[in-house]
């Protein structure tokens, strides 16, 4: 990738991210007529879901489970989420995902092991996918790139250097398509049994012929 337009992506990157921080200023706690909790940064269409104020931390909450992090990382985790998409014996992924660890960036894991997660995740993509991909936000970063990776996170809001929690732990790796369990197949009806052959006749002493039958 030439620095001309990694340069041109970064500013495109930027403006989308200051942008999406002015609109995410007022953010709604919308509940639904079924009582699904919803949030967004726009009121709802639909007159009947009721809409609150919703706090950052409420959101947070909610979404993406880190309530608990300090409050700009909590805010970045929330607004920009962070996914791994990994294969097996791939050194890159492997890479990635010791990059983020150790920077400290709360991420979520899907591994890419089966034909149908390929797939997916050329659907996800846009086109065939290469391992790993990283999503922050909607922007997608496909392979490992130390540089690259750190300039659009810099970019989101994350901390350069780790604020977890003590005792943080990363959420385990979930494959990216899960297997629908199998359902029993019915029960086949029992098959009726055969009618039973009818008993043989005994033979007729030779030269018998009781009913008159002319052969």
């Amino acid at each position: 990738m030439t620095p001309a337009p990694l340069a041109l992506r970064l500013a495109a990157l930027a403006l989308a991210l200051a942008a999406g921080a002015a609109g995410a200023q007022q953010v709604y706690r919308i509940v639904g007529p079924d009582g699904r909790v919803t949030f967004s940064d726009k009121p709802p269409a639909d007159v009947t879901a009721k809409v609150e104020p919703a706090s950052a931390a409420a959101v947070s909450a909610a979404t993406n489970g880190n309530a608990a992090l300090p409050f700009e990382l909590r805010q970045a985790a929330s607004r920009y989420p962070v996914t791994l998409y990994t294969g097996p014996n791939c050194a890159p992924c492997a890479s990635g995902r010791t990059y983020l660890s150790q920077r400290g960036i709360p991420f979520s894991e899907k591994t890419v092991t089966t034909a149908e997660d390929i797939a997916a995740l050329d659907r996800l993509s846009g086109g065939a996918a290469a391992l790993p991909l990283v999503t922050v936000g909607s922007q997608q970063l496909k392979g490992f790139s130390e540089a690259e990776w750190s300039q659009f996170l810099d970019a989101a809001g994350y901390p350069r250097t780790s604020r977890l929690p003590n005792g943080w732990r990363q959420p385990a790796a979930t494959p990216l398509v899960v297997a629908q369990p199998l359902r029993a197949a019915a029960p086949t009806a029992a098959a009726e049994p055969a009618p039973a052959a009818p008993a043989p006749r005994p033979a007729l002493p030779a030269g018998s012929n009781p009913a008159g039958i002319i052969f």
